[in-house]
């Protein structure tokens, strides 16, 4: 093969090599970094306003719980035509069951389950594409009374002696940053239940409850303490941090 031919080949390769990775430079723009943050109610207070701002591709969720049977209303207000947000049940991360692009800039209903409601703010892909912004306000309210099962009808997760399982908010030493652990959770009667957490690195740490209030881990260390705001419950224990929202311990 002459020189001329070995250049040409090399400058072909070249070429299609750096096709791929504009292509794959413009899917990680597409897709975007997800924000998430959680939503806390003022302590008697069943409403909260979000003011935010996003540009191009980036995407913010907003996690609160609620159980079911309550009323969620979420409003959104924004400069820009092309901001929507969607509404994603407990468990998912993915798909929406009120999309706004479709639905319109206003939820009001029912809710069907029990645990964390994400709401997804974004750009549609033509704007994010032009980098374009939006500054918006998001009024979320939740209201009603919960509706609640009996221990018969709540029924254990396959193949495991909880309840309900998932994920919470948590960190094992000071200064560490809010990580997440496992968790499995055992329900009992009048708001009881045990709480047990997985570390990331091994290990685990039961809670104890009483009619919806954190009383003492197992092990517990001396200086248990905590904290409410709104449906969440934060809980010290020695350096350990976790983050329990209310629908971890009641279920729906």
């Amino acid at each position: 093969m002459s020189r001329a031919a070995v250049n040409n080949m090399r400058s072909t390769l070249l070429f299609a090599l750096s096709v791929v990775m504009l292509a794959a430079m413009a899917a990680g723009a597409q897709a975007g970094d997800i924000h998430s943050e959680r939503v806390h109610f003022k302590k008697g207070a069943s409403e909260a306003r979000i003011e935010g701002h996003l540009q191009g591709y980036e995407t913010l969720d907003y996690v609160l719980g609620a159980r079911a049977g309550q009323e969620m209303v979420v409003t959104l207000h924004t400069d820009n035509t092309a901001n929507y947000f969607n509404l994603m049940a407990p468990g998912e991360t993915e798909v929406a069951f009120f999309i706004g692009s479709r639905d319109g800039e206003r939820f009001q209903g029912e809710l069907p389950a029990t645990g964390d409601y994400r709401i997804r703010i974004y750009l549609m892909r033509s704007a994010a594409r032009r980098n374009e912004q939006a500054h918006f306000r998001l009024d979320v309210a939740i209201t009603g009374p919960a509706q609640s099962k009996t221990d018969t009808e709540d029924a254990l997760v396959a193949g495991t002696p909880f309840h309900a399982t998932g994920e919470v908010p948590c960190a094992r030493s000071a200064g560490q940053l809010m990580g997440s652990c496992r968790f499995g959770v055992q329900r009992l009667d009048g708001g009881s239940a045990r709480l047990t957490l997985f570390w990331p690195d091994g290990g685990s740490r039961v809670i104890l409850f009483e009619r919806g209030e954190a009383t003492g881990t197992e092990p517990q260390e001396s200086d248990f303490s905590v904290e409410r705001q709104s449906d969440l419950n934060i809980i010290r224990n020695g350096e350990e941090r976790y983050e329990i929202p209310d629908a971890v311990i009641f279920g729906g």
